[in-house]
């Protein structure tokens, strides 16, 4: 069903379709699609979203596919903006359902080590060659019984989670314990991740804002999708705002 949606998003003309890394595995051949929104110009912000890293976690993916029909839609919302989306990062994990790629090993784990795995590798190179402002991941998780969020890099990351969760929060109840997936967390925000995460490169300069949004994986996934959709849409305005303000100080 998410293969046909994806196919049926390359019939919207505002939408630019590129494969990425292509590899072979199993007999067949496989790639990470990307699909480009907004116009190209020195003052677009450029934000990537990445969904589909984890193969068992298809709400992300849905709910990057959703986000597209909305903008193509409604263009103006992601007017300033120059989208681009990566809604299966894990191809092989996504065929099979699985967290772990066809060798067996979670690719969020994997990020800036000098890996040769092919996604890894074509994500790093998109996350080099675009020069992001800001950075959302899209997850699921399955111990969680709320909606919450990781925060990373830009000082304004934290500004930006904050009304996202609270938007988010209509649909999905946030997850406000002190600790949050082995992690110290406030008010469904947590300020530390895993190594090897999907991430700016190090040393990046300007650093991106860099946000995760985790859904309860169990909660109903037309209830994930419409949070994260709410969550996206979100973010876009509130950062539009943020630059506003910070262009007339």
């Amino acid at each position: 069903m998410i293969e046909s949606e994806l196919a049926c998003l390359r019939d919207f003309p505002q939408l630019r379709f590129e494969a990425l890394g292509a590899f072979a595995s199993g007999g067949s051949d496989w790639s990470l699609p990307r699909f480009t929104f907004g116009a190209q110009s020195n003052d677009s912000i450029r934000i990537g979203i990445f969904a589909g890293i984890h193969g068992d976690e298809p709400a992300g993916t849905r709910a990057l596919i959703e986000f597209l029909k909305l903008l193509s839609r409604e263009p103006s919302l992601a007017d300033d903006y120059l989208i681009h989306a990566y809604p299966i990062c894990n191809p092989t994990g996504f065929a099979r359902g699985t967290r772990y790629n066809h060798l067996g090993l979670d690719l969020n784990r994997e990020f800036w080590k000098q890996t040769s795995h092919p996604e890894v590798q074509a994500i790093e190179r998109e996350l080099r060659e675009q020069h992001f402002h800001g950075l959302i991941q899209l997850h699921a998780d399955d111990t969680s019984d709320g909606i919450y969020g990781f925060v990373r890099g830009h000082t304004l990351s934290e500004n930006l989670l904050k009304p996202a969760l609270v938007e988010a929060a209509k649909i999905l109840p946030r997850n406000i314990n002190a600790q949050i997936d082995g992690f110290a967390a406030k008010d469904g925000i947590i300020y530390d991740a895993y190594e090897g995460v999907l991430a700016a490169p190090p040393q990046i300069s300007p650093v991106p804002f860099e946000l995760i949004l985790e859904t309860p994986h169990h909660a109903p996934i037309e209830k994930q999708v419409e949070a994260l959709v709410v969550a996206m849409r979100t973010v876009l305005d509130e950062y539009r705002r943020l630059m506003a303000f910070a262009a007339n100080l």
